[in-house]
């Protein structure tokens, strides 16, 4: 089995002091930190976390998730290949389709139908993949055309690529093509493009895994798979807790929020026996989080 790694997510808010936040999580040890994606007041992700890696020393620096329906590949790859070479190779870079309304608005991008969106990402992995491997590019495809595209070698031997979202089609390209597969447990977005669906259940898990392992083949061991945790409560009365979660929220379940990776409640010592079993269950080594302070008992319990 894979090691676990641990990620702390934040936002590009204002509010963040993205240094501060950086030295906290290395001192607390986390594997990496992570920073979403979305245009407007804040900071811009990828200088963000240059500047974290400037005043960090092992900490790992990722996206989760870039909207790459927002980025020209061959300028993406060159910003990733930047970063990568400042902070000595702790670069990896997340993509997703892009879903929020209002950033398409305010940017002039059109909000392309979904299916649309996540072909042309698959098209960006493939193109980033040999762009961070130091080729030359030259692509005719549907969404992207160029020629002679070129940029520096990651400093790493392979730049971990992630790609996160949903449905069929996305993960058997992911599953032939990144290198870590980002699993949130959301299903369709609703209409103000921040709600989702929550598809919080085993089945539907075991099913995204059964998806992903016919595409993916002989690779399938080689892909790491990450959970992005929505919640994490350190409490005594795991059973109290999860029913009040699931009161203020339609469509969740008790026992399924008990055993999949997308809420961690209960004990420190609870907490860290879920990470085994969602490890043994679904090969989830790399579990995203939200909460610093909350999540840092667990990672020095499991260390």
């Amino acid at each position: 089995m894979r090691p676990f790694r641990f990620g702390l997510q934040t936002t590009t808010g204002q509010e963040v002091d993205p240094i501060a936040t950086g030295r906290r999580a290395e001192a607390a040890g986390f594997d990496l930190m992570l920073v979403s994606d979305h245009v407007g007041p804040g900071r811009s992700p990828l200088p963000m976390l240059a500047a974290v890696a400037a005043t960090t020393a092992t900490l790992r620096l990722g996206t989760l998730v870039l909207n790459a329906d927002m980025r020209n590949p061959v300028q993406l790859a060159w910003d990733v290949t930047t970063i990568d070479h400042l902070s000595g190779g702790r670069f990896e870079l997340g993509l997703g389709a892009g879903h929020t309304p209002h950033e398409y608005d305010e940017t002039g991008v059109e909000l392309r139908p979904p299916a649309v969106r996540k072909a042309a990402m698959a098209e960006q992995v493939e193109i980033i993949r040999r762009l961070l491997d130091g080729e030359t590019v030259d692509w005719d495809g549907e969404h992207h055309r160029l020629t002679g595209a070129k940029v520096d070698r990651a400093v790493q031997e392979r730049l971990p690529i992630l790609v996160g979202g949903n449905g069929d089609a996305l993960l058997t390209h992911a599953a032939r093509h990144a290198d870590i597969i980002g699993l949130q447990g959301l299903g369709r977005t609703h209409d103000d493009g921040h709600r989702h669906d929550v598809k919080w259940s085993a089945d539907h898990l075991d099913a995204q895994l059964a998806c992903l392992r016919a595409a993916a083949g002989q690779r399938f061991d080689d892909i790491e798979l990450n959970a992005l945790v929505q919640v994490v409560t350190v409490t005594d009365d795991a059973a109290g807790a999860i029913d009040q979660l699931c009161a203020r929220n339609d469509g969740l379940d008790p026992h399924e929020l008990a055993t999949t990776p997308y809420a961690l409640i209960g004990t420190v010592d609870e907490i860290v026996a879920k990470l085994h079993a969602c490890r043994e269950r679904w090969g989830i080594s790399y579990f995203a989080v939200r909460e610093l302070d909350a999540f840092a008992p667990v990672i020095a319990a499991y260390r």
